[in-house]
């Protein structure tokens, strides 16, 4: 039951970014985001996804990849007005 639940949380967080994601990913217009919520983000994904390869845990471990591979694709777009 533990895991299931982990596993609930962890669908719910990986998915509650994934209409902005898409959004960027259709429009290409990223003025929008915050480079610094965005920065923030991806630290704590890394550190969580660390945490959770060192503890074994699965729930973890899957969100968290997951959540790398959907932001850090909707870096590698060629807009960022942000950063002229």
């Amino acid at each position: 039951m533990v895991k299931i639940i982990g596993l609930a949380a962890a669908g719910c967080t990986t998915l509650s970014f994934l209409p902005q994601a898409i959004k960027t990913i259709k429009t290409k217009q990223t003025e929008d985001l915050s480079l610094g919520m965005y920065s923030f983000f991806t630290l704590g994904v890394s550190l969580w996804l660390t945490y959770g390869i060192i503890i074994k845990d699965l729930p973890v471990i899957l969100a968290n990849k997951c959540n790398s591979c959907i932001y850090t694709d909707n870096f590698n777009h060629e807009n960022y007005s942000w950063l002229n």
